[in-house]
């Protein structure tokens, strides 16, 4: 098996009010961060997927435009998929400031051919970071051509499919799983007392 690695950084970032890749963390912006933690993975190809290149797009990285706009991570799914030079891609959301390498490997090891890993988080999914299979490019198109381009719809489907398995999250691991979606959420993870970007 091969693993590719996508950066999901295509967020409108409304509620935020700023760019969610550009927060600093530590010194450093977040998208940089996110990167770091791929790159131990020892992907065959680092992807990041948007609407349009970030202005900060690494020269190591190969941007891949969402396959339809406004479609949500969805889109970002698909194109990445769709240009997936490896058996599996691991898909990493920009706005998770607490996820670590080590906890990203462990999924990686969970993966088998053909089949992906969920993060079970509780009595939800956690659909980024997952683990998805080369398999679920059709799949992911299919749903784009519908109404629901929900993570939750995809992931479904997959599993019912038998292409991704639930990976169990215990809680000294639930905290990795911590999103950034508002000023709030930035000021209990930064170190500065307002969202800053660069």
């Amino acid at each position: 098996m091969t693993l590719a690695t996508v950066l999901l950084a295509g967020g409108e970032s409304r509620r935020m009010g700023c760019d969610k890749a550009t927060l600093i963390l530590d010194g450093i912006p977040l998208w940089q961060r996110q990167l770091a933690l791929l790159r131990e993975l020892s992907p065959c190809a680092l992807l990041v997927s948007g609407r349009q290149p970030p202005a900060w797009l690494p020269p190591d990285a190969r941007f891949v435009a969402d396959s339809l706009p406004a479609r949500g991570p969805l889109g970002g799914l698909a194109a990445a998929l769709e240009a997936l030079p490896a058996t599996h891609l691991l898909a990493l959301a920009i706005d998770l400031p607490a996820m670590s390498a080590a906890h990203l490997s462990t999924l990686w090891r969970a993966a088998s051919p053909g089949c992906g890993v969920l993060p079970w988080l509780g009595d939800r999914a956690e659909p980024l970071p997952a683990i998805y299979p080369a398999e679920a490019s059709p799949i992911a198109s299919d749903l784009l051509a519908g109404n629901d381009v929900s993570l939750r719809a995809f992931t479904r489907a997959l599993e019912a499919a038998g292409r991704m398995k639930r990976h169990l999250i215990g809680s000294p691991d639930a905290n990795l799983y911590a999103n950034l979606n508002s000023p709030g959420d930035w000021q209990r993870h930064a170190t500065h007392s307002e969202p800053t970007h660069d």
